[in-house]
């Protein structure tokens, strides 16, 4: 009884104590666990750092400091003109670095772009590998744009195959066999050794042909009683062939399609066109995209040029208003001071406010003269800084330039790059409905063997016995060689799938390929016309804006002599004499900015019509090879010319290629182009000839568009009056520095010198009695002044690679210029 109540309360224990403590899982118990728990790791999934070594470049390693308005002094000059730039350029650029689409404007605005177009898209850039990736491509599906079929790998499927095996068997199996009469005739415990030794050579020829070359040997040695020998040996050499007669059949469809094995067409394989003329296709398209990302980076690189030269401009324009502004303000104070007339408050107030107007645009013109020279030494590949400043040394051309319409017309249809690189997918399209019509043909191939056999109770003897096979000492190469034995086949394959809906499924849609890529076709060639109107039009209207511009900018300096002339004569209020600086400085900016537009407007004219990498001086050539690469080909074409000739007669591919492409050296610096400008037909050129002034521009009399000379910023005078030398020194902006710093950007100009006029009067025009010959066109002066000594610039060697960039004749012939 006390057990039973004992047993009872420990029951109720125990199940008050599950109730208190719950169900919660436990961990186990081990008996030699030290705790020590670091390869425990509580995440399946963590961002981490790839196990990759790239080296940084000095360019990036080197990196100083951008330039700011803090720090805008602490630089030398670097002055480079076009030329050498463009070589840098090409120097550095195995990646073709763009700006992207974001220019516009005529690239007015490249200092807000940001260079983010291999951050954002790395594997939509353009290198010199592209090319030699694809023609190298092995055929492999890794996702990779450049994984398809190459020009080797095509032609790989042609190459001759080389096959062999070596097998050795051992069998030991019972067997439902018995006779009373011979017991051993067919042995219930069958035991057998079996060796298997074939080679063959197979070669699939370019007309879809397969030869093929075997030789076999077989060994069998078991317990049966019916052998005459317990061992044997049997060896064979035969030779095949098969022939396509419809499907399949033709160089023209196995250079287009690739070879197919009747296996393979009955086999309702993907019938994927992809045979050495696509590869070949592949490639030329890949050259065609690197061209134009090539072309791309030279416009670029032009746009931001000039458009550094105009910052320099623009800048100086800027600061010659705030000069103006500074020297109004200190009379304006003066006069104040001694209580004089014009020396009000709100007098003072207005050309203090002029002043830091001026100020504020330096201020804005200096970062925006940074900026673009950042994006220029982005595209040449340089650093972001190193101590140094771009600064343009070329002059932008003032030479009217006149395109003939006809001429540049049919040039612009014959070498964009993008009517070409259609046109290569146009013939994709052609052949590929050449291989699709090719699959509307039944299937028949002609087959053909022939075997000779020996057999024998040894393989090989040295010395030949005349033996019969399967008797003692027989050997099975003395078998076959004799010639005793010998078979052939001959016969017909056929297979056609009723019906011929894929067949024709595939016709239909190569058609329907070509009609679109037609129309895709015409539409781009009407595109390009739009656009090469347009270019012509913007050559035209910059060049008479340029003109226009010239004239206001002409106008502006007398209205501020005027102005203030009779400004000090008390004559006229300061708020004119404000307008009429804040007009000068904005006269000054247009007219460098559309002399900036008028270079451009001719950059991009070459641009639309395909010849801008001459224009520059740049064509395009194959990296050299290895010598034993130059030794080996030699080798295969005297092999060649040795060779027997075979005519492959009607099923020769046709041509698909019109020979390279003409690239003719332009003037290596950029500027405008002096030679013929390259016709539709070979061998016809056309000068650019002089056009006529718009109507508008006609009745300007020529004495108007020489401007007076201007005065130097040091020693401004307004009016005849005197500088005011006893004003106290006016404070300056909080956070900035003086403007000395700026001073080092100034260009420096004779001040004796006058402006000259960049555009003479056409005949047509109103003349004065002086002669108009002493007004013909001369180049502006260099407003930059005689280059500073700085120290050389060091740029990493580069590999050379396939294709490689380099610069033409004509920059090789500059002095101090080496190409790559």
């Amino acid at each position: 009884m006390r057990r039973k109540q004992l047993r009872s309360a420990t029951s109720l224990g125990l199940c008050v104590l599950t109730l208190v403590s719950g169900c919660a899982p436990t961990q186990p118990f081990y008996f030699k666990e030290d705790g020590d728990l670091s390869h425990f790791m509580d995440v399946a999934t963590e961002t981490e750092f790839p196990d990759v070594n790239t080296p940084t470049i000095d360019e990036v390693e080197s990196a100083q400091a951008p330039l700011t308005l803090a720090n805008a002094s602490n630089f030398q000059m670097w002055d480079l003109p076009l030329e050498e730039v463009t070589r840098i350029t090409l120097q550095n650029s195995q990646v073709m670095r763009q700006l992207g689409g974001r220019i516009s404007d005529g690239g007015q605005n490249i200092s807000t772009t940001t260079p983010e177009t291999l951050t954002l898209g790395a594997a939509n850039a353009t290198t010199s590998y592209d090319p030699a990736l694809v023609e190298s491509g092995a055929g492999s599906n890794n996702g990779s744009q450049f994984g398809g079929t190459g020009v080797e790998a095509a032609l790989a499927e042609f190459d001759a195959q080389l096959d062999s095996s070596l097998v050795w068997q051992n069998n030991d199996r019972p067997q439902n066999f018995g006779l009373a009469s011979a017991p051993d005739f067919f042995n219930p415990l069958f035991r057998q050794d079996i060796g298997r030794a074939s080679t063959g050579l197979v070669k699939t020829a370019g007309n879809g042909s397969t030869f093929e070359a075997r030789s076999s040997t077989n060994y069998d040695q078991n317990n049966n009683g019916s052998r005459t020998q317990a061992s044997d040996w049997f060896t064979n050499l035969e030779a095949s062939v098969t022939q396509p007669l419809l499907q399949g059949a033709g160089t023209q469809y196995n250079q287009i399609a690739g070879p197919r094995s009747f296996q393979e067409s009955t086999g309702n394989f993907s019938d994927q066109v992809d045979g050495v003329l696509i590869a070949r296709i592949r490639t030329d398209i890949a050259l065609t995209d690197f061209e134009a990302g090539l072309r791309n980076l030279m416009r670029d690189v032009e746009d931001a040029y000039w458009e550094l030269y105009f910052s320099y401009r623009d800048l100086e324009a800027r600061k010659i208003g705030q000069a103006s502004a500074l020297e109004t303000w200190r009379r304006i104070k003066a006069k104040e001071r001694v209580g004089g007339e014009g020396g009000e408050a709100n007098t003072e107030a207005q050309a203090r406010s002029q002043y830091f107007l001026f100020r504020s645009q330096v201020e804005t013109a200096l970062t925006n003269l940074f900026r673009v020279e950042n994006r220029l030494r982005y595209l040449m590949g340089l650093s972001v800084s190193d101590g140094r400043l771009i600064r343009p040394s070329d002059e932008p051309t003032t030479a009217q330039v006149h395109f003939d319409w006809s001429t540049v017309h049919a040039e612009a249809l014959t070498r964009r790059v993008e009517l070409r690189k259609q046109k290569w997918t146009l013939k994709r399209r052609e052949l590929e409905l050449i291989a699709s019509k090719n699959l509307l043909l039944p299937r028949l191939d002609a087959v053909g063997r022939y075997r000779w056999l020996g057999a024998g109770d040894d393989l090989i003897s040295s010395q030949r016995n005349g033996i019969p096979p399967f008797l003692d000492d027989s050997t099975a190469f003395e078998s076959l060689t004799s010639g005793d034995f010998q078979e052939w086949e001959i016969g017909l394959q056929f297979a056609m799938p009723l019906g011929m809906r894929r067949g024709m499924t595939a016709v239909r849609n190569a058609q329907l390929a070509i009609a679109r890529e037609r129309a895709i076709m015409e539409d781009m060639e009407l595109e390009v016309s739009h656009q090469l109107g347009d270019a012509v039009r913007d050559v035209d209207l910059n060049y008479g804006v340029a003109q226009t511009n010239f004239n206001r900018r002409a106008a502006s300096e007398d209205e501020v002599e005027a102005v203030s002339a009779i400004f000090e004569v008390g004559r006229a209020t300061l708020d004119l004499l404000l307008d009429a600086q804040r007009r000068r400085a904005e006269a000054e900016s247009a007219y460098y900015r559309s002399l900036v537009d008028y270079n451009r407007a001719i950059m991009r004219m070459h641009f639309r019509k395909g010849s801008l990498l001459e224009y520059n001086g740049v064509y395009l050539a194959e990296g050299p090879w290895p010598g034993k690469a130059y030794f080996d080909a030699m080798r295969r074409a005297r092999q060649r010319d040795a060779a027997l000739y075979v005519d492959y007669g009607f099923t020769r591919p046709g041509v698909i290629s019109r020979g390279p492409i003409p690239q003719n050296a332009g003037m290596a610096t950029g500027g405008v182009f002096q030679g013929p400008v390259v016709g539709g037909q070979e061998g016809q050129g056309v000068e650019p000839q002089p056009i006529r002034q718009p109507e508008m521009l006609q009745d300007v009399p020529a004495n108007e568009v020489i401007p007076p000379p201007t005065e130097p910023l040091s020693g401004l005078s307004l009016g005849g009056v005197s500088q005011v030398s006893y004003i106290e020194p006016l404070p300056a902006t909080t956070g900035m520095q003086s403007a000395a710093p700026i001073a080092n950007l100034s260009l420096a100009q004779d001040p004796t010198a006058p402006v000259q006029n960049p555009f003479p009067p056409s005949a047509s025009s109103v003349t004065n009695s002086t002669d108009a010959s002493s007004r013909a066109a001369e180049p502006l002066v260099n407003p930059f002044g005689a280059p500073q000594p700085l120290p050389g610039a060091t740029f990493l060697p580069t590999t050379p690679y396939q294709p490689s960039v380099q610069v033409s004749a004509a920059a090789e012939a500059a002095p101090g210029l080496s190409a790559n």
